[in-house]
């Protein structure tokens, strides 16, 4: 995964300086998302022989100085992607409650966010193996019957900051589309201040199997704090797999 980071990055001329500013700013929106109380739902666990973790400990706000002084990871000497723009080995879990409005009414639940829609989609392990929102929000947006305008929520898997910003640039580009996607135009990339605006795996971490399901949670926790409709989740997945989903404010 690191090696593909590094030649995504390069591929979309994405500077180092480009990639420590976008970690930066990840860690600076979950530090303040902390200190006002939005990431609360963390279930306290003690380990055996250290502390008890109640809040995610990963978040920490450096300086862009002290992050340029990281040797590259991956790719060395020349590598652009460090320890300090990619998400960090972390351990967690996770867990939602997903079951039919039916099931939801019958025992009383009140629910967050309904599922409008999903996909999966895969792209080449080689060169595209991290651009699965690339191609799956367009797929999504379409098999719900929205455009990027009706979403108010963003939160995407950030494996590294390359990363994101490679995926910026990709669903920017109408040449990508054309070539790439067999799309006749871009569906652009999202706005900055709609997007992960609590932190994100940069800065919270990314433990297997633990991190689609807090994806999924932040959009709902972001839709019913901002207000709106609705939110896309989306992520790149090993192997050059990626997947998109569609979460509605439930209403009823």
């Amino acid at each position: 995964m690191g090696p593909s980071a590094d030649r995504l990055a390069a591929a979309f001329s994405i500077s180092r300086l480009e990639q420590d500013e976008y970690a930066l700013h990840s860690h600076n929106l979950a530090k303040k998302a902390q200190d006002e109380g939005f990431l609360s739902d963390v279930v306290p666990f003690n380990v055996p022989g250290k502390d008890t973790v109640t809040k995610d400990n990963g978040i920490r706000p450096s300086s862009l100085e002290q992050m340029a002084k990281l040797k590259p990871a991956f790719v060395k000497p020349y590598g652009t992607v460090t320890a300090a723009n990619s998400s960090f080995l972390t351990d967690g879990a996770s867990t939602m409650l997903i079951m039919a409005e039916e099931k939801v009414l019958a025992m009383g639940y009140k629910s967050k966010v309904s599922v409008r829609d999903f996909v999966y989609v895969s792209q080449d392990p080689k060169d595209q193996l991290l651009l699965g929102p690339t191609y799956g929000t367009p797929k999504v947006l379409e098999k719900s019957g929205l455009t990027m305008n009706d979403i108010v929520v963003f939160e995407f898997h950030e494996a590294f900051s390359g990363q994101i910003l490679a995926n910026f640039k990709a669903m920017d580009s109408d040449w990508f589309a054309q070539n790439y996607m067999n799309r006749k135009t871009k569906v652009g990339a999202p706005p900055l201040d709609k997007f992960n605006n609590w932190g994100r795996s940069l800065s919270l971490g990314h433990p297997f199997g633990a991190t689609g399901c807090r994806l999924v949670m932040a959009a709902a926790h972001r839709l019913q704090k901002e207000g709106g409709l609705y939110g896309l989740v989306a992520a790149c997945a090993a192997g050059g797999q990626g997947h998109a989903m569609i979460v509605e404010t439930y209403l009823k």
